[in-house]
């Protein structure tokens, strides 16, 4: 058959790929890393990458889904193309608004002789596949039986007129039992299937909505897709697909199947359950209540760098790689058979990396909803030092009310096993030295110099006069300098919580 339908004009050879996800929910990591995967593969060969919402199945879409993908997709900054809002020589993009043209390519099928008109009841099929349990067989709706129900194929062009007026109907797909289905997928080999596995799949449901298998391979075809990059649970699905290419006489595109992201121990798809479960996000932003990445505290690059080396190695031994990066080295032949393990420690450890790379200013200005706890009046110079001393101790930007309690609140209580290992070593004299500069306001970068000019007499191990000041400033023996501490918060309030631990150890 002919080539029919709307064909992208761009030539065959031009990249294009898709991202295709239905709105019945929020977006999973898995379906963000098949975004990545498709955006890269398209900017590294010069493409373009579309969006595509699969809409089909209203009775499962969910209200608010649709925009929370785009805002995800915006926030990682893989931006379409094409796209529902963007729009396009191929759109609509968005299925429901698609029906023509697949109503349109469904008569072509039945004119052909691909397709057939199924007038069946829901009770007539159940009944069917009851006594095919009864019979301990698969109920199959194929060549072997097809003769046997209501449709256009064991009725009269007449008799099918009549039931189009009067009876509901589906579309099915008019598989030849004797077709060998071959199909080469880029990551998985080679697929072969007999057309005597497949049964005739409706392509039409009896509200006027397309199958999404139908939908999708009409889609693909007429938005001029030349790569499809998707995760595996589609591959029962392939053999499907080609034979609907084949139906109309089409060239299908490429086909990739991506890894599963696997839980964390390592068996089964990663749920959302298993996040709630260990305490991690499975969703790029919030979700009804539920934390996503953004609001843990994950830079959108950082995320971006773990999920694209979730199932994919660039072949060295480099983990941290910008954007720019990815869309120049990316190499889908490098991508794995074999499910990758979410580890949310290494997903933190990426962002601590890229915290680690992102200056003070780029901090404060992009993810200023980490850092409004810190007081109004204090200088944006007071602001910074303040953030450039717990940098390098973040994971996650979430870390820094925690990490800045250190600043803005006195210690309510002291670690226990600190104070005894203070006991018999005079930490009250060590104090009362340190309360003496503060009184005086004397400068807190000039305290070191002080305290190891008052020791040569003493001889105190240094170690017990700082774990003296750090118990006094923290509670504990973590946190930044001792003496960057009393600089940033100053001199009154060091002096306050010198006294404090004064009082406790007398």
């Amino acid at each position: 058959m002919a080539t029919q339908g709307v064909i992208f004009e761009e030539k065959r050879m031009s990249v294009r790929v898709r991202f295709a996800p239905s709105p019945t929910g929020p977006l999973h990591i898995g379906g963000l890393r098949t975004a990545l995967y498709n955006y890269l593969f398209a900017k590294k060969n010069g493409g373009k990458f579309l969006l595509r919402i699969e809409d089909t199945d209203q009775n499962r879409k969910v209200e608010g889904a649709e925009d929370y993908i785009i805002n995800a997709l915006e926030w990682c900054d893989l931006k379409p193309d094409e796209g529902p809002l963007l729009g396009g020589k191929a759109g609509p993009y968005r299925q429901s608004e698609r029906k023509k043209i697949y109503k349109k390519h469904i008569d072509l099928l039945i004119r052909e002789g691909k397709a057939y008109y199924a007038f069946d009841s829901p009770e007539e099929l159940s009944k069917a596949r009851l006594n095919a349990e009864g019979k301990k067989t698969t109920f199959k709706y194929d060549a072997r039986n097809r003769l046997e129900f209501i449709n256009s194929l064991s009725r009269s062009s007449e008799e099918t007129k009549s039931l189009l007026e009067t009876t509901a109907y589906v579309v099915r797909l008019k598989v030849d039992p004797k077709k060998n289905v071959q199909v080469n997928d880029k990551i998985r080999g080679k697929i072969e299937m007999q057309g005597s596995e497949i049964d005739d799949k409706i392509l039409m449901k009896a509200d006027g909505m397309p199958t999404y298998h139908f939908a999708n391979v009409v889609d693909d075809h007429s938005m001029g897709i030349t790569h499809v990059i998707r995760g595996e649970e589609w591959l029962p699905s392939l053999a499907l697909h080609q034979l609907i290419y084949d139906a109309f006489g089409w060239i299908a595109p490429i086909f990739m199947h991506l890894p599963l992201i696997l839980k964390p121990q390592g068996k089964g798809k990663l749920s959302k359950r298993d996040g709630e479960k260990m305490g991690f996000p499975v969703y790029p932003l919030e979700w009804q209540g539920s934390k996503g990445f953004k609001e843990r505290g994950f830079l959108p690059e950082a995320l971006v760098n773990y999920l694209a080396l979730l199932g994919w190695n660039p072949g060295t031994e480099k983990e941290i790689f910008s954007f720019q990066e990815l869309q120049q080295i990316f190499d889908t032949d490098k991508i794995q058979k074999g499910g990758a393990k979410f580890d949310f420690d290494k997903a933190k450890w990426v962002n601590h990396k890229f915290i680690e790379l992102t200056d003070e200013k780029t901090i404060f200005s992009r993810f200023n909803e980490f850092t409004y706890h810190l007081p109004s009046d204090w200088s944006e110079k007071k602001r910074t030092a303040a953030y450039a001393l717990v940098k390098k101790r973040l994971f996650l930007l979430e870390d820094l009310i925690s990490e800045n309690r250190v600043f803005l609140d006195d210690p309510e209580e002291y670690e226990p096993k600190v104070l005894k290992k203070l006991k018999g070593k005079e930490p009250q004299k060590i104090i009362l030295q340190f309360i003496e500069y503060a009184k005086k306001d004397i400068p807190a970068e000039e305290w070191k110099e002080k305290i190891q000019g008052w020791n040569e007499e003493r001889n105190y191990p240094f170690g017990i006069i700082m774990q003296s000041l750090r118990l006094a400033l923290v509670g504990n023996l973590s946190g930044p300098d001792v003496f960057d501490i009393c600089n940033i918060i100053g001199n009154k309030i060091t002096l306050r919580r010198l006294e404090k631990i004064l009082t406790h150890l007398n």
